[in-house]
């Protein structure tokens, strides 16, 4: 028998990614599934940027590249989180990697030391604590609930430190909870880490999906000290519709960028070449639809909110950011996984349960999907809970 490393034992399968390989199996026997599961856009990558990698193809991008990623993207990046964020990165502080989650693990790899602690704030991205594992770091969980907006306060952040604390783990807009910090807030954060001395990572890969007046700020504009404290990882996923492309970026200071491109050289080397032009030309050109694709989740937003408001024994909170509503399901007495097993296989509603994101009263649904399906999901869902 072969023994495996005890860092992979450590580590569970991806909840999101086990249910939605379920409700795909059960569709591909001819059962009706509302997925509700996936933090996918149902948008199809814009034209104009499938068009340009199919010209970078037909021009021979098809070579190795930088480890880094090519240079044209590279300086796009740097000029979007200049003018957008004010954040003043160049092309060398800035690495291009196969999606927002692999910038994260290159960063965890580079950075995190045996016994080292990161502190990661509750409900979280469920890939958040096993990246720190997986780099023989300790994630430290740090609650927070609907009083806050699920937010972590600066109070909290505070206590949580130790002189074993390295990094600190901030998403906004989050997954799951679709929450958005505001700028006082992230100010306030901002003065314990530079009071305390310790790094963090922004997460902003949902910094385009925003509603009613919310506003993204990133922590390291704040000033000198914050900026240089700060790694800020985003990618084209969410906002371009571009899942399956798998690129995304992690920018910060460039003794750790340039230690994440030697994680990189040894694992997967450069990015696919001819899909980077497709992202260079998502930022270059207009940005119309991404607010076409926002302005259709803001609507999606509001029905799903309605429709849920009217179920009894649930609850929610609505979001600022991001296309995920997360349902408080504690009143029904029934754990995460139990909830979303029985509501899979009585009316074959596929959602995400809460434990995945450190929160098992919760269950996680997606709206990035068509109203139709929506509606009829949200029906199922009040059926099921009456039901119980």
């Amino acid at each position: 028998m072969i023994e495996l490393a005890e860092r992979v034992g450590e580590v569970p399968p991806s909840i999101t990614l086990a249910i939605a390989a379920k409700a795909r199996a059960m569709k591909a026997e001819g059962i009706d599934v509302c997925s509700l599961s996936t933090g996918e856009p149902d948008f199809d990558t814009p034209e104009h940027i499938k068009a340009a990698a199919k010209q970078a193809l037909d021009a021979g991008k098809t070579k190795y590249g930088a480890a880094s990623g090519e240079p044209q993207l590279k300086a796009a990046i740097a000029r979007k989180l200049c003018e957008e964020n004010n954040l003043n990165y160049q092309p060398e502080n800035i690495i291009v990697t196969n999606g927002g989650k692999h910038s994260l693990y290159n960063l965890m790899m580079a950075l995190i030391n045996p016994g080292d602690e990161v502190i990661i704030p509750a409900p979280y991205w469920l890939s958040y604590p096993e990246m720190v594992k997986l780099a023989s770091g300790k994630p430290v969980i740090v609650q927070t609930d609907a009083a806050t907006g699920y937010k972590i306060t600066p109070e909290q952040l505070r206590q949580a430190i130790t002189p074993k604390t390295k990094l600190f783990v901030l998403n906004s807009p989050s997954n799951p909870t679709g929450m958005v910090y505001s700028p006082a807030e992230i100010k306030a954060l901002a003065e314990v880490i530079v009071e305390r001395d310790i790094l963090v990572v922004s997460d902003e890969i949902y910094e385009k999906i925003i509603y009613d007046g919310a506003q993204h700020i990133s922590i390291g504009s704040l000033g000198k000290e914050i900026f240089d404290r700060t790694f800020v990882s985003s990618g084209f996923a969410k906002a371009y519709s571009m899942t399956g492309w798998r690129i995304g970026y992690l920018a910060g200071p460039i003794e750790l960028i340039k230690a994440t491109v030697t994680v990189q050289g040894h694992s997967t080397s450069n990015v696919c070449t001819f899909a980077q032009y497709g992202a260079i030309a998502a930022l270059e050109s207009s940005q119309e639809s991404v607010e076409k694709m926002r302005r259709a989740f803001a609507q999606r937003r509001e029905v799903i909110f309605e429709l849920l408001q009217a179920i009894p024994g649930i609850s929610c909170t609505k979001p600022d950011g991001a296309f995920y509503m997360f349902v408080n399901i504690g009143k029904t007495g029934m754990t995460s996984l139990q909830f979303c097993d029985a509501l899979l296989e009585q009316q074959q509603v596929a959602v995400i349960p809460g434990i995945a994101f450190g929160a098992d009263d919760h269950i996680r649904l997606s709206y990035a999907t068509d109203l139709g399906t929506i509606k009829k999901a949200i029906e199922r869902l009040d059926k099921f809970v009456r039901s119980i």
